[in-house]
């Protein structure tokens, strides 16, 4: 079952998006070479709790972060501790909130210092991706209207989408229905409709689709070794443009 959110609990969705994002740009503000992924971790988490909320990730089905970090050819999940950045790694950055019983979810990859141009490339055709999605999140339209959106763009650029992972309903809990794949064919799925309140979030490889876990349990990377990049934003179903919950103002990322 789908929930469309009231009023209030919008209100309150909005509350933990921004903060949710503000935590994403304090953690892109300090990827630098040097910088170790727990070091990233406890401001992300000191930084939530400073703002009345919750990670939503620590302790989530044992999640021992309160961000996932993932390095390279990780594409999601990864465990912070104690690996040090260095000059051209990317780094996705995956972080929850929640406030008052609502949560937000947000993802982005950061370069660290100076990386190649194929990276940046694949961080910015995986953002890029997020937004040629949602201009399909709006009433009338599909879920995987949403999710065609992206794969298309993402492999017209020569990447690809990681299939086994996918966005989600956000709300309540963290993870709701539907769920929405970064992939398949458009007019499938849930009808969107005001009062929804989604995690839509691309995974993408620069290589091979093609995706293991490791021993941790947590940690997915690439099979290839290629990079993968993540872009995650939650949005509200409006009655005209979906409204992106976890946006924050350009000025934090400076």
């Amino acid at each position: 079952m789908i929930s469309l959110k009231s009023p209030r609990e919008i209100e309150v969705m909005r509350k933990a998006g921004r903060i949710t994002a503000q935590a994403r740009a304090l953690a892109g503000s300090m990827v630098k070479p040097g910088v170790t992924t727990k070091e990233i971790d406890k401001a992300v988490r000191e930084f939530i709790k400073s703002c009345g909320a919750k990670p939503s990730f620590l302790g989530y089905g044992g999640f021992p972060g309160s961000a996932c970090i993932s390095v390279n050819d990780e594409v999601i999940h990864g465990i912070p501790g104690s690996r040090t950045l260095q000059e051209g790694d990317i780094v996705s950055v995956d972080v929850g909130a929640v406030i008052d019983g609502f949560h937000g979810d947000c993802a982005a990859t950061f370069p660290c210092g100076q990386v190649s141009d194929e990276a940046l490339r694949l961080i910015a055709v995986t953002e890029q991706s997020f937004w040629e999605g949602i201009q399909f999140a709006r009433p009338g339209y599909r879920v995987s209207d949403i999710s065609h959106a992206v794969q298309q763009y993402v492999e017209a650029n020569g990447f690809s989408v990681v299939r086994e992972y996918v966005g989600h309903g956000v709300g309540a809990k963290l993870h709701e229905p539907p769920e929405i794949p970064n992939y398949g064919p458009a007019g499938h799925g849930a009808r969107l409709k005001p009062g929804m309140t989604l995690a839509v979030e691309p995974m993408v490889n620069a290589g091979d689709k093609a995706i293991y876990v490791l021993k941790d349990g947590w940690t997915v990377k690439t099979a290839d070794g290629a990079l993968s990049a993540h872009y995650e934003n939650s949005i509200l179903i409006t009655e005209g443009e979906a409204e992106v919950l976890t946006a924050v103002e350009e000025s934090a990322h400076d």
